[in-house]
């Protein structure tokens, strides 16, 4: 079983950033394909980023490209979450989870994975 913590998560001015930490225990972190989502209340879950595991591959969603980078440190079984210039609507809980491969862009950006973290709170006010 792979065991993941996030952190990093707080209260932001609009414009403002956060760094997001996902910490992984277990065996066979470096070989997974790491996303981040989002779910604000009353809302759908939403795709925000995902790498792949030797970092050489990245996509993100409509609303956060251009705005976040995604990046992992395998010698330290942790993945980041950079956000700049945040807004209101960027406000939601924020997973991140673990694919055992790749498959395909759609599996990686719909949900399709095998592990899951508990979430940070990411609050941005105008």
């Amino acid at each position: 079983q792979v065991q993941l913590v996030e952190s990093g998560g707080g209260l932001v001015q609009a414009g403002g950033s956060l760094r997001l930490s996902c910490a992984a225990s277990g065996r066979g972190f470096s070989g997974y394909t790491m996303g981040w989502f989002r779910q604000a209340p009353g809302k759908e879950r939403e795709f925000v980023a995902v790498i792949s595991w030797s970092g050489g591959t990245t996509w993100y969603g409509d609303s956060p490209k251009g705005r976040f980078t995604i990046s992992r440190d395998n010698a330290k079984n942790t993945v980041y979450l950079q956000m700049n210039n945040l807004n209101p609507e960027d406000t939601a809980v924020y997973y991140c989870a673990a694919r055992r491969r790749w498959g395909s862009l759609v599996d990686v950006t719909t949900g399709g994975y095998d592990f899951w973290g508990q979430g940070t709170q990411v609050t941005v006010s105008s």
